[in-house]
């Protein structure tokens, strides 16, 4: 298996950033050209299924995930992916694959016309996890061409990046950092406020439509009372969330990967090989 250092990886894009949240995309691979490593792009990758199925007896649906991470594991390089519910799903299967033997013994069973047997020996990596731990914080900074001086920005990380916290593993679920400390390193002042990690309410909305509203209404107040000028984040449902019902809140919410490339004054480059995509945007 190959160790974090190495510079290109593997990479789950998931069928939102390929339609609705083309710039997550597109931004995160404009800045990983400029920071020194590549997304290599799984080849036939299919639907994570937006959701981590809870049922001991759902197998099929992880199935797509399985084989992802068997191609990043014989491509001999770790995954990385970037939307918050694909990386929620993709790393708690991972688990899946790694601990519990009915699963393993099911999934397996299955992928065998495949030709594939996986047990969980892939790293599953955020973007956010390879800036931090492989590029390093002071690297960042040290690349950044256009500091984002003066903006005051608020990180919403949701609850898919932080939680199950065993599995997930990315950072403290109550007290996460993460993302304050990217905001510091593209040259922005973090502002903190007590909703930053909390759950915008976004599949309550097949129950209560009223949820997602009350829920992100509070976030954005939140915030806008600390002093942010606007939000990043990660997870495309999310942003929508927030920005449908942003209300008479002045917040912008975007993409943690735009700031990036701001900052890094690449925002306005399309990524090699990626030209005919965003040309039809």
């Amino acid at each position: 298996m190959s160790e974090a250092k190495h510079s290109t990886y593997s990479y789950f894009p998931g069928c939102t950033l390929r339609n609705k949240a083309l710039d997550l995309d597109r931004y995160a691979r404009s800045s990983a050209e400029a920071l020194g490593f590549t997304l290599e792009e799984i080849p036939d990758w299919q639907c994570c299924g937006g959701t981590y199925p809870l049922a001991k007896d759902e197998i099929a649906t992880k199935l797509s995930s399985v084989r992802a991470l068997a191609a990043a594991r014989d491509a001999k390089q770790d995954l990385v992916t970037i939307c918050s519910a694909c990386h929620n799903v993709i790393k708690q299967i991972n688990n899946d694959m790694q601990t519990d033997d009915n699963i393993i013994l099911k999934v397996n069973n299955y992928l065998k016309e495949d030709k594939i047997a996986y047990h969980g020996e892939t790293k599953v990596l955020h973007y956010l996890e390879v800036l931090r731990d492989v590029v390093g914080w002071d690297t960042v900074k040290a690349k950044v061409t256009h500091p984002l001086t003066g903006k005051k920005i608020g990180a919403y990380y949701g609850c898919l990046l932080l939680r199950p916290g065993k599995v997930m593993q990315m950072d403290d679920p109550e007290n996460p950092k993460i993302l304050e400390d990217f905001i510091t390193a593209i040259g922005a002042t973090p502002v903190m406020y007590s909703q930053r990690n909390e759950c915008c309410g976004a599949y309550t909305v097949f129950e209560d439509k009223t949820i997602p509203q009350k829920r992100s209404e509070k976030i954005l107040a939140n915030a806008e009372e600390q002093g942010a000028d606007l939000l990043v984040t990660a997870c495309p449902l999310c942003r929508y969330n927030l920005v449908k019902n942003k209300g008479k809140s002045r917040l912008d919410i975007v993409y943690f990967t735009e700031l990036l490339a701001e900052a890094l004054g690449v925002k306005d480059k399309v990524p090699v090989g990626m030209e005919a995509a965003y040309a039809a945007k």
